[in-house]
C-alpha cells in the first residue's frame, strides 16, 4: 500500500532527494476561476474563434473530435477570461477532473464550462500538474469533492483548496519531459493502429463485391472468374443453435472452456471473460462441439459478430450462439469471416435481426443467408491478405497496451 505520509515518490531521477512540498493550488496560481458559464449557442458560427469545451478535455490532452466556433463580438467580450500558453483548464462538469495545458497554438483562447487555472506566482511546470492529476491518488481526492449523482461537478473554490505534491521546478521538467515522451509513443502508435484499422476496412469494401456486382474491386492477379451466390444452408450441412438455456448450475472454476457470446467479437475469439463447465455437462453436449474451422456468430446483443474455431479450441461446448458446422464442399472459414464484417453484410444481418432492446437473429434466417463466394483458391489469397492485417492490427493495440500499462505503473511511482 502506498504511504500517503512520505515527502518523496518511490521512483526519481539521478540527483535529486529534495522532499516535496505541498501546495494549494491558490498559493500557485493567482487566478482559479470559471470561463464563460452560460448559453453561447447565440455565438456560434461556421467559421471563426475555436471555443475550447470540455469536450476538448480528455486524459491529460486537448482533443479535436468536436469543434466550436465563436463570432468576433464574443469572442472580444471574454477577453479577460483569455487562455494563454501554459494555463491549465479542468473539466468542472460530467467527465470531472480531466485537465490539459494550453498548448502555444491556442494562446488567447476562449473557453466554456472550465475551470481555469492561470497567472502563476512562481516558475511551475504545468505538465507536472498535469500528469499529477492523472494519479490514482489526485483522482480520488478530485471525487471526493465533486457533487451531483447523475451528472458530476466540481467548483472552482474546492480547487483553490486543493493540495497538490510540488517538486523543485528542476525535478518538474524531468518528470514531464519523461511523460511527454510517452505519451508522444503511445500517440504514435495510436496512428498506426487507427491507419491499419483504416486500411482494413478500406479493403473489406473492395476486396468482396458491392451490392450487384459479380466480381470485387480489387483482386490478386490472377482470378477473373465472376464469384457466385450460395445460401449459407447450401454450404453448411449444420446451421443451428448451440445449448441455449440455464448453464450456471454447471459452472466450475476450473473444468472445459465454454463459449459464449461475450467471447466472440470483431472476428475474432477472445478470452476476456471465462466461463467453465463441469465434465458431465460437457460430454451431454457432445453432439454440439465445435470443431476446428467451424464458424459461430452472435445471436443475440451484438448480433452477426463471428468467428472460426481455432486449433486450441478443437472440441469445444458453447452456449447461445449460431453454428455453422459439416461444410458440404471445401470452403475456407475465414473467408466468410471476413466477408461478415463488410457494410454490405451487416446491412443484410440488420435487416433480419428482430427485437428493439435486445437484438436477436434466429438460426433459421441465416440457413436462408445468401454470401458471395470465390473460387477456393481466391478465397485463401483474400482471408489471408486480411489474417496479415489483423496480426499488424494486433501487435500495435499489444504495443498501445505495453506502453499504457508503463504509463499507468509508473504515474503511482514517479507521485508521493
Amino acid at each position: 500500500m502506498k504511504d500517503t505520509n512520505k515527502l518523496n515518490p518511490e521512483v526519481r531521477f539521478s540527483g535529486f532527494t529534495d522532499d516535496w512540498e505541498q501546495r494549494k493550488l491558490s498559493d500557485i496560481y493567482r487566478d482559479i476561476g470559471n470561463a464563460f458559464v452560460g448559453t453561447a449557442t447565440p455565438y456560434y458560427v461556421e467559421e471563426g474563434h475555436f471555443y475550447l469545451e470540455s469536450n476538448n478535455v480528455k486524459d491529460g490532452q486537448i482533443n479535436h473530435n468536436t469543434e466550436v466556433f465563436i463570432n468576433d463580438e464574443f469572442y472580444e467580450k471574454q477577453k479577460d477570461k483569455w487562455l494563454h500558453t501554459g494555463d491549465m483548464v479542468m473539466v468542472q462538469s460530467g467527465h470531472v477532473g480531466h485537465a490539459a495545458v494550453i498548448p502555444e497554438e491556442l494562446d488567447c483562447s476562449a473557453a466554456h464550462a472550465l475551470i481555469m487555472f492561470r497567472n502563476p506566482k512562481f516558475k511551475i511546470e504545468p505538465y507536472f500538474l498535469n500528469y499529477q492529476y492523472q494519479t490514482v491518488k489526485a483522482k480520488k481526492k478530485i471525487e471526493n469533492i465533486t457533487t451531483g449523482n447523475t451528472i458530476k461537478h466540481i467548483l472552482a473554490s474546492e480547487m483553490q483548496k486543493f493540495i497538490v505534491d510540488v517538486a523543485s521546478y528542476d525535478e518538474q521538467e524531468k518528470i514531464a519531459g519523461f511523460f511527454s515522451h510517452l505519451d508522444s509513443l503511445i500517440t504514435l502508435h495510436q496512428r498506426k493502429l487507427n491507419g491499419l484499422k483504416n486500411v482494413k476496412k478500406a479493403m473489406l469494401e473492395k476486396m468482396f463485391p458491392k451490392n450487384g456486382e459479380s466480381v470485387p474491386e480489387i483482386r490478386f492477379s490472377g482470378f477473373t472468374d465472376d464469384w457466385e451466390q450460395r445460401k449459407l444452408s447450401d454450404i453448411y450441412r449444420d446451421i443451428g443453435n448451440a445449448f441455449v438455456g440455464t448453464a450456471t448450475p454447471y459452472y466450475v472454476e476450473e473444468g472445459h472452456f465454454y463459449l459464449e457470446s461475450n467471447n466472440v467479437k470483431d472476428g475474432q475469439i477472445n478470452h476476456n471473460t471465462e466461463v467453465f463447465i463441469n465434465d458431465e455437462f460437457y460430454e451431454k453436449q457432445k453432439d454440439k462441439w465445435l470443431h476446428t474451422g467451424d464458424m459461430v456468430m452472435v445471436q443475440s446483443g451484438h448480433v452477426g459478430h463471428a468467428a472460426v474455431i481455432p486449433e486450441e479450441l478443437d472440441c469445444s461446448a458453447a452456449h447461445a450462439l449460431i453454428m455453422f458446422r459439416n461444410p458440404k464442399f471445401k470452403i475456407e472459414p475465414y473467408f466468410l469471416n471476413y466477408q461478415y464484417q463488410t457494410v454490405k453484410a451487416k446491412k443484410k444481418i440488420e435487416n433480419i435481426t428482430t427485437g428493439n432492446t435486445i437484438k436477436h437473429i434466429l438460426a433459421s434466417e441465416m440457413q436462408k443467408f445468401i454470401v458471395d463466394v470465390a473460387s477456393y483458391d481466391e478465397q485463401e489469397k483474400i482471408a489471408g491478405f486480411f489474417s496479415h492485417l489483423d496480426s499488424l492490427i494486433t501487435l500495435h493495440q499489444r504495443k498501445l497496451d505495453k506502453l499504457k500499462t508503463v504509463k499507468k505503473a509508473m504515474l503511482e511511482k514517479m507521485f508521493i
